[in-house]
């Protein structure tokens, strides 16, 4: 998760994951090493560790850090009214974890987008009342169907490409909402469909952000597993010793035997 300083101004406004901070809250292996250490220096620690309660596993907490808080924060951005239509572009864990939030939000058709099997499952499993297939189905054709024609009121794009991204604008109804968590690392420039935009007049709505973090949130997200409203574990396919970590990065890199998260033992 970031890590903010809750003092620069971007902070004290709300945009947390904006933190402008020396390092920026984006700090965790892009520009401090060291993540794997044994002991490990948290940059602003009184503000953003929360202790992990007796009742949870390190496995449990472990999601909270990023899955859980990245997924279930593109829910929040979605604007999803209770009882509205929600579709998710794809379902990793991040996107498994948006169709959790949004189950949790009260949304009353979830669509999740996925063509591995094992996703599939797990997005059904998590609360994903239609699956498509994108590589069967045309996936707007496929939204609009289910939705009579509509569109749905929130968008959830969780894969980072540009065919994704303008598929949420096309399944979107006017008035709704695009919450992208995706990283769109190719290219300069992310396109919006014309047409689909109503040529700048459809009233649709593009949210986008950075993993939230801060104690108080993990302390919130722990709550929802203490409770038992969410369990992220089966997000964990592969299980490695901590000497098995390169291979455990290079497996997570290739997606070999089916892998969706690792998790790496320190014992």
């Amino acid at each position: 998760a970031i890590t903010p300083c809750f003092l620069c101004e971007n902070c004290l406004r709300g945009y947390t994951s904006q933190c402008t901070d020396m390092l920026g809250g984006w700090k965790f292996a892009n520009v401090k090493d060291g993540n794997m250490a044994e002991y490990f220096h948290v940059n602003s620690a009184q503000a953003n560790l929360a202790p992990i309660p007796d009742s949870l596993t390190d496995e449990q907490a472990l999601y909270c850090t990023d899955m859980m808080s990245t997924g279930f924060m593109g829910a929040e951005h979605a604007n999803i009214p209770i009882g509205g239509t929600v579709v998710i572009f794809a379902q990793g864990p991040v996107g498994l974890m948006a169709t959790v939030g949004a189950k949790l939000l009260g949304a009353g058709l979830i669509i999740a987008v996925e063509t591995v099997p094992h996703r599939q499952e797990l997005a059904k499993r998590f609360g994903a009342d239609v699956v498509v297939d994108f590589k069967t189905q045309d996936p707007v054709e496929a939204i609009l169907d289910s939705t009579g024609g509509q569109g749905v009121d929130s968008a959830i794009e969780a894969l980072g490409l540009q065919a994704s991204f303008e598929s949420c604008i096309k399944a979107t109804r006017p008035g709704g909402t695009i919450s992208n968590i995706g990283y769109h690392g190719d290219g300069e420039f992310v396109k919006i469909p014309r047409a689909a935009w109503g040529v700048g007049m459809s009233d649709k709505t593009i949210r986008t952000g950075l993993c939230p973090g801060g104690a108080e949130r993990m302390k919130r997200l722990m709550r929802l597993l203490e409770t038992g409203r969410v369990d992220p574990t089966p997000l964990t396919t592969h299980r490695f010793n901590f000497n098995e970590v390169e291979k455990a990065f290079h497996m997570m890199k290739t997606k070999e035997d089916g892998m969706l998260k690792p998790l790496i033992l320190f014992d």
